[in-house]
């Protein structure tokens, strides 16, 4: 029977699965919906081996909270257009309770761990999940963070989650104030809360440097120490949350800010979907060419 172009719609909003995989799912089922999701989902661990070398870039980081606990976690896909299926949606909140409850080291432990409430691994359950929206998915990272009765967390996730920022601040029971916390990690990206947190070769490391160039730009060797000084208070202002100007009012530094709240921020971690992974060009109307030609 011919498949019309509004029933392949119908089921790619339905799997977030590839045009010409619905397009063949339909064809295959002679254009029953219903079967042809499951046909979809039984192609799983074959579209998961296919699809294993692609590059998975996008995605979007989520974030969840269980009393004392809390983990931040990244997964990956192909297109940012699967993350705004449902399918995926639940799979980021199924992981983050799953992530909480049982606390693996690593994602390859998670992998391997039966998904809480269910009798597949993570890993099955991912790779069925492959087979229907027909992308490449993978739990990247996650970081557990716990936190005291006197602590709170703050959440932020920007832009749908292309980042994901979590705090814990002490001395304070106001959840705005370390979210706000939470909105400057993500935008401003500190690496440590103080400069106490630093290093010290990597201090001594920038110290050298700044060394040199002001040698090499003729100042007096009885100057350079303090202008090398005055350098790194600089230096510690891009990477140490507590020296920045904070993002919601630029003309007070995080750490005024916080201590004013009488407020101290013990821990954060800071994610950005698809950093440090090579993203290869693409070519979008090449790449539907080309799919209209299998």
């Amino acid at each position: 029977m011919a498949i019309s172009a509004k029933l392949v719609k119908e089921l790619r909003e339905k799997t977030g699965a590839g045009m010409m995989d619905c397009k063949k799912a339909l064809e295959e089922t002679d254009g029953n919906l219903e079967e042809a999701i499951d046909f979809l989902r039984k192609k799983g661990s074959a579209q998961a081996a296919k699809k294993a070398g692609r590059i998975a870039a996008e995605g979007s980081t989520s974030i969840t909270v269980d009393g004392n606990t809390a983990v931040l976690l990244e997964v990956n896909c192909e297109t940012d257009f699967v993350t705004k299926n449902d399918t995926f949606k639940q799979l980021l909140d199924d992981l983050g309770k799953h992530l909480i409850k049982e606390q693996p080291a690593n994602a390859e432990e998670a992998l391997h761990q039966k998904l809480a409430g269910t009798d597949e691994t993570i890993e099955a359950h991912i790779n069925s999940i492959i087979s229907t929206i027909g992308e490449k998915i993978s739990l990247r990272r996650f970081a557990i963070v716990n936190k005291t009765d006197a602590d709170v967390f703050g959440s932020y996730l920007h832009m749908e989650g292309s980042i994901g920022a979590l705090t814990v601040v002490e001395g304070s029971t106001d959840d705005a104030l370390a979210r706000d916390i939470a909105m400057h990690v993500a935008a401003i990206n500190p690496t440590y809360v103080s400069r106490d947190d630093v290093p010290e070769e990597e201090v001594n490391r920038e110290r050298e440097i700044l060394k040199s160039q002001a040698l090499s730009e003729g100042k007096p060797e009885h100057i350079v120490e303090k202008m090398v000084e005055g350098r790194l208070g600089k230096f510690f202002e891009e990477i140490c949350l507590l020296d920045q100007n904070f993002v919601k009012d630029p003309d007070v530094k995080v750490k005024k800010y916080l201590s004013e709240k009488d407020a101290a921020v013990k821990a954060f971690v800071r994610y950005q979907v698809g950093e440090g992974i090579e993203k290869r060009e693409e070519n979008f109307a090449e790449e539907v060419m080309n799919e209209m030609k299998k």
